[in-house]
């Protein structure tokens, strides 16, 4: 079965269907995940200006990151439902479009990017915590996930008007 016969199943599924052609819950989906995604970038943002030593630079990174990553992981978890429901509304839509597949290949490289910063930049934050401008490796990690996350935003926003530009 391909991507795509995958895709079509899901769209003749009843609650797919139900998703699709319910005027309120669908809203209700759209408004969580923009909600959410104000949360998670609004956090995910300032980590980046930390890391990049642009802002709060008085504060150590440990104690920005124990504070703020509950939010943005709350914010990413249920943005990553909400975002999954309305695929689900419409999966052969999203399929061929052209924003919504750069928005996922973008996601995997701003995953990447995550998982690089802990597993290898932040296992040593104790030796730069205090720094006012972290490391290199750190200050790459926030610019790499700042531009990834600005290009995520543009690329989701675009989807609904993919037929206005192809």
């Amino acid at each position: 079965m391909s991507l795509l016969e995958l895709c079509q199943w899901l769209a003749a599924t009843p609650a797919s269907i139900a998703l699709r052609e319910s005027h309120y819950l669908y809203l209700a989906v759209l408004a969580t995940h923009v909600l959410t995604l104000g949360v998670f970038l609004g956090t995910a943002l300032i980590i980046d200006l930390r890391l990049l030593g642009l802002a709060m630079r008085s504060v150590p990174v440990s104690e920005f990151l124990s504070r703020l990553l509950p939010w943005t992981v709350g914010g990413f978890v249920v943005m990553v439902a909400s975002g999954s429901l309305m695929f689900f509304a419409a999966p052969v839509d999203k399929y061929a479009n052209l924003f919504f597949r750069a928005k996922m290949g973008l996601l995997l490289l701003a995953g990447i990017t995550a998982w690089l910063f802990y597993r290898t930049v932040r296992r040593r934050i104790g030796e730069w915590d205090r720094d006012p401008v972290p490391p290199a490796a750190a200050r790459l990690t926030g610019g790499l996930s700042l531009v990834f996350w600005i290009a995520i935003l543009v690329a989701g926003r675009m989807i609904p008007y993919q037929q206005y530009w192809f």
